[in-house]
């Protein structure tokens, strides 16, 4: 069952290459997109089958609703979105990626003890810390490009920032090296000062560059899922996570090279 497991995690991965390849030109684009997409539900249904999970059967019925009713919705609102309104569907489904990371950070707290590995804490926290960043920031780009929220700053907007996300790391950086006796207190701290900073970071962002700021999100979508990946040892998790923040960092420098950006 685990040689079966790893082949597939395997041919997954290789899809995922292969299909960001593909995505280069637009005649390939579709194909690649198709390929990876396929290897992805690979993915899915071998971590859920073959994986060795002692888990109560209703946890399979649970799991079948949720794919289910998220695949009918994502179908739903896909075939009807305007070509115009991609980047803001793009940017809306990127958010819930990165909600989805701050959940498994969120489940997971909950095990830890005062015994954890500093390694495995680290890891938890980062998931959360870089997901309700690019949680909040994805629905606030997604606001801006449909015209339901305008550009928002105040002076001294960037020592601000800057201040939230050193308390942020100092919290961090506490609760790993330390971790107290009731842990709680300082984890929703920090994720709700993440959720806090992602809204101000993308705040002041004029409309213009907000397809550069999605690029950037969407490498922090796929950072957060390889802390996931890490987290369970999975490796077809890691890797694709992997390879969304490396290429999402990559087309975030290009777009601002092309639009002569810092």
């Amino acid at each position: 069952m685990d040689i079966l497991l790893s082949i597939i995690y395997l041919i997954a991965t290789v899809s995922f290459i292969v299909g960001l390849k593909l995505l280069w030109h637009p005649e390939t684009a579709k194909k690649g997109n198709s390929m990876a997409a396929l290897g992805m539900g690979l993915a899915i249904l071998a971590a859920i089958f073959l994986s060795k999970q002692n888990v109560p059967n209703i946890n399979y019925v649970l799991i079948a609703l949720a794919l289910l009713v998220g695949g009918v919705i994502g179908w739903l609102i896909a075939i009807k979105v305007e070509m115009t309104k991609m980047p803001e569907l793009v940017s809306l489904f990127n958010g819930f990626g990165g909600a989805s990371a701050a959940l498994i950070g969120l489940v997971e707290f909950g095990n830890i003890t005062t015994n954890s590995d500093a390694t495995i804490v680290a890891t938890i926290i980062s998931g959360v810390v870089i997901g309700a960043i690019t949680f909040s920031g994805s629905l606030v780009a997604w606001g801006k490009l449909n015209g339901s929220m305008k550009d928002f700053s105040f002076p001294g907007q960037h020592i601000f920032n800057l201040l939230l996300m050193a308390i942020i790391l100092g919290l961090a950086g506490y609760l790993i090296l330390a971790l107290p006796a009731n842990p709680a207190y300082y984890f929703y701290a920090i994720f709700a000062l993440s959720i806090l900073y992602g809204l101000f970071f993308v705040f002041p962002i004029g409309g213009a560059d907000m397809p550069v700021v999605i690029s950037l999100l969407n490498s922090f979508t796929g950072v957060a899922a390889a802390c996931g990946g890490f987290l369970y040892d999975n490796k077809v998790m890691l890797t694709g996570g992997i390879l969304v923040g490396a290429a999402g960092t990559l087309l975030t420098i290009l777009m601002c090279k092309a639009m002569n950006r810092s």
